[in-house]
């Protein structure tokens, strides 16, 4: 089969389009034909690195190919995205276990199946398992464009919460609005903390999920209402931010990294993203879709600016 193969860390060049053995099921695996998968340790970085040459991808979908002895949870011919891969899901084929594997309702298409694994566990354990979010709080949704962010909007709107979402284009602005926001605020403006301000009566927000802690962590914590929560879910950086700003405010900063969590944290998570799927409150956009051997640029479209959903390549 073919599959993108990572001989060396680097940038985004260093993955090759390469023909490699199908991979065979054992107990309690299952071979995953796949359609879609979604676009991102290639540049060694990373905190864990998976050992030289390996396949990248953890997200896609497709139909159940073939199950090992033990395999009880789905059959041959099963739609499924996954959420994790032990042979990398950047193949025309990937060998996955019981838990990382769910269900595809027929309504959405492989592409939609594979933009949901990492974007909507990591929106659902940000709100519910580490910042605890309840129904009648409000979001602030820091950079709501990207795969992240819509799903945390969608999530939000679902479970009861009044949802502000910042973008930097009107196209991003207008999406974010479209998936449910509430309230959508042009972070590149100035003065755009005293919108948010203004839009919750001088109250401030409940809770901010924040993409880019470096740039904007100093600014969240002034948006924050008492007993507010900023959770991390990405930075590039360091940042300098005023303690006094978490004080009076008894506010918390949590961090969050969506490997930490637990088999049984992540099995509920996908029981509720399931569920949203199922009813149509989760509803994944794709961006845009390129073939398997357009990794390269698939890497680097993703880390510019002005993300609209995600990007799904094409085995």
């Amino acid at each position: 089969m073919k599959a993108i193969q990572v001989n060396e860390f680097g940038g985004p060049n260093v993955m090759k389009l390469e023909e490699v053995e199908d991979p065979v099921p054992s107990e309690g695996e299952a071979v995953v034909r796949v359609h879609p998968v979604e676009t991102y340790v290639r540049n060694g970085a990373y905190a864990m690195l998976p050992e030289l040459p390996y396949t990248p991808g953890a997200d896609g979908a497709g139909v159940i190919e073939s199950v090992g002895e033990g395999f009880r949870r789905f059959s041959v011919g099963d739609r499924v995205y996954l959420a994790g891969s032990t042979s990398g899901s950047y193949a025309e084929r990937s060998l996955c276990t019981e838990a990382q594997i769910h269900p595809l309702p027929d309504p959405f298409s492989f592409s939609q199946g594979a933009a949901v694994g990492i974007p909507y566990a990591t929106a659902y354990r940000a709100l519910f398992q580490r910042a605890q979010a309840r129904a009648s709080e409000s979001v602030l949704v820091h950079g709501a464009t990207g795969g992240v962010g819509l799903a945390s909007v969608q999530l939000a709107r679902a479970h009861g919460m009044t949802g502000i979402g910042t973008g930097g284009t009107p196209e991003g602005r207008d999406l974010v609005a479209r998936e449910g926001a509430h309230h959508v605020v042009d972070h590149c403006a100035d003065g755009y903390p005293d919108e948010i301000l203004e839009l919750t009566k001088g109250r401030g927000v409940d809770l901010v999920l924040e993409m880019l802690a470096n740039v904007n962590l100093g600014k969240d914590l002034t948006l924050l209402a008492f007993g507010g929560r900023v959770v991390v879910i990405g930075s590039r950086g360091t940042v300098e931010i005023n303690p006094r700003d978490t004080m009076g405010r008894e506010a918390s900063i949590i961090g969050m990294h969506l490997l930490k969590a637990s088999p049984e944290e992540r099995s509920r998570a996908h029981a509720g993203i399931g569920a949203g799927l199922e009813s149509g409150t989760l509803r994944p956009v794709v961006a845009k879709e390129l073939p398997l051997e357009q990794a390269p640029r698939a890497h680097e479209e993703v880390l510019a600016a002005g993300a609209l959903g995600k990007i799904v390549l094409l085995p």
